[in-house]
């Protein structure tokens, strides 16, 4: 990292702003040069930018950060430019020809952030999800893992653990003697207790959930009305309708936000046991692929013959002759409207059940993994009589809270986090 990096770090100009970020080392020395003079630290300075020729590339609002205590750790300067195409080209090329100088790989900003401790693992996570948001459900949870919420737990868990740690080194190094002969009374109700609210925490809805929307699919027999209630949930014609039987022939999905939840919806082929076209087949099979990997499914087909736990869905009950159901979950009508809206907020309902709670830390797969480890590991401590293998799952719970906000890491994973990331963040 001792590379000086650049990148434009807002939205693709043209703009009314573009902000360049400057970060590492010769940060300052490449603000002078383009602005004539270092303005005063973290005072926004008007400047006219000029290239060592004299000419001029724009008249801008610069900022100047000394390290360390910037976003990144290191040196920062900012480039406030009119948001032409031009004017960031231009600004961009003079400071590639500066010498240490480079443009910036996606995420390198944050990774130079972590590498200097500015935030842990877990924050860049929730900055990455941050990134990504786009409903209001996951905005909130994702301001909570950036902001510290779940790293700031995991340190206290990490400081009872260390504690509990040091108990049993007493025991193990001066079990001779009759004041540390043996753990604590509290010791064991602790570590229940810490384990008690690990478990806690594995129980709560995930953040792939929050991430990739509660999973809805509509499924039945042809002709059910499936195609058109889609169109009237997703509020689109994304879906063709036809008199036709097997007109739908793939699963058709649409990610849509419901009242600041996340969903995706899916239409499938409808379902039955026999059919002359090899391509209605295979829409048959992913349809029944899809049903497997729903969070919910609404049966439009004869009452009592959908999967277990899928909501009776009375569909084109606008119809003359549609079939009835003697207690449907709703009755609607996608060509009238009758029924969508109370379908549309049972929806939410239940997918703001399954999901984390507005403002919750949520956790990740790698997460949920390793706190699942060191629940383990905790359990293993409260299961053994021998101080060693007490210490030694002790130090296992430490090491999973560690990778937890990259205290141990691998460049692997680290170059995957921060790939997910745009340049200039």
């Amino acid at each position: 990292m001792t590379d000086t990096i650049f990148a434009l770090s807002s939205g693709s100009p043209p703009a009314a702003i573009a902000v360049v970020r400057v970060s590492g080392p010769r940060a300052g020395t490449a603000l002078a040069a383009l602005a004539g003079d270092l303005p005063p630290p973290r005072m926004a300075s008007y400047r006219t930018l000029r290239v060592s020729r004299g000419t001029v590339l724009d008249q801008a609002l610069v900022l100047w950060f000394p390290g360390p205590r910037t976003a990144t750790g290191e040196d920062l300067a900012e480039l406030h430019l009119h948001g032409g195409r031009a004017v960031v080209a231009a600004v961009e090329a003079a400071l590639a020809e500066m010498p240490g100088l480079r443009r910036a790989e996606p995420g390198e900003f944050t990774r130079r952030a972590f590498a200097h401790g500015r935030i842990d693992l877990a924050e860049a996570e929730g900055l990455a999800d941050l990134l990504s948001a786009e409903t209001e459900l996951q905005r909130r949870s994702a301001i909570a893992m950036a902001g510290g919420a779940f790293s700031r737990q995991v340190e206290d868990w990490r400081e009872r653990v260390l504690r509990a740690s040091v108990q049993v080194e007493a025991v193990l190094d001066f079990g001779d003697e009759d004041d540390v002969a043996d753990l604590p009374p509290d010791f064991a109700k602790g570590l229940a207790a810490l384990a008690g609210e690990l478990s806690d925490w594995l129980g709560r809805p995930r953040a792939e959930a929050l991430r990739e929307g509660f999973r809805v699919v509509l499924a039945g027999p042809p002709n059910a009305g499936k195609s058109t209630l889609f169109n009237a949930l997703v509020e689109d014609e994304a879906a063709i309708t036809a008199p036709l039987a097997g007109t739908t022939r793939d699963v058709l999905t649409r990610a849509v936000a419901i009242g600041g939840v996340p969903f995706v919806f899916a239409d499938t082929a409808g379902l039955r046991d026999e059919s002359g076209d090899e391509i209605e087949v295979i829409g048959i099979a992913r349809a029944r692929a899809a049903l497997d990997r729903a969070d919910l499914v609404l049966w439009l087909g004869p009452e009592g013959e959908g999967p277990a736990g899928s909501w009776e869905i009375a569909a084109q009950c606008d119809r003359e002759g549609a079939v009835a159901k003697t207690s449907p979950h709703h009755r609607v009508s996608a060509v009238t409207g009758e029924g969508l809206d109370p379908l549309r907020r049972d929806l939410t309902d239940a997918a703001a059940r399954a999901m984390p709670r507005p403002g919750d830390a949520a956790l990740n797969q790698r997460q949920h993994a390793l706190l699942a480890q060191a629940e383990a590991a905790l359990r293993d401590a409260l299961r053994e009589t021998d101080p060693l293998l007490v210490a030694e799952a002790l130090r296992l719970v430490r090491v999973a809270f560690d990778a937890l906000i990259g205290r141990a890491t691998t460049e692997d994973m680290l170059d995957a986090l921060f790939g997910r990331f745009c340049i200039g963040k």
